[in-house]
């Protein structure tokens, strides 16, 4: 059996609260799971002590177990200092749209027309 330590999303609409869970990987997001292990409220500040509640000590028996946390709970287990904190690589992250290359590509092409004649006008008055 595969397991996950994942969010189960609770609350109403527009309004989310999820549970830290122990679940197989086969069921779905909300449905059945093992053991809850904590709760995370988006909607609380990020320095609340109340947005992300775990028990620690079994999310530490679940990795034991082999269970695989997804990405966004594992960054919650890095921050508490749980598991490692593991490189990311994300190269497009950074990156400019296309919107926005195209917008520099003329902003660079109407700079370079502006500066040209402005070089050239100085030497044709000192003939």
């Amino acid at each position: 059996m595969a397991m996950k330590i994942r969010l189960a999303r609770g609350g109403s609409k527009k309004r989310p609260h999820y549970a830290i869970v122990a679940a197989d990987s086969r069921m779905p997001r909300d449905g059945r799971f093992i053991e809850k292990l904590g709760t995370y409220a988006p909607l609380l500040p990020k320095d609340s002590e109340d947005r992300v509640k775990m028990d620690v000590e079994r999310i530490q028996h679940w990795l034991g177990q082999g269970a695989q946390p997804t990405d966004r709970v594992a960054r919650m287990l890095e921050a508490a200092g749980v598991v490692p904190k593991t490189a990311r690589a994300n190269p497009n992250k950074g990156e400019p749209g296309k919107a926005a290359k195209d917008r520099a590509e003329k902003k660079a092409a109407a700079a370079a027309a502006a500066a040209a004649p402005a070089e050239d006008a100085p030497a044709e008055a000192t003939e």
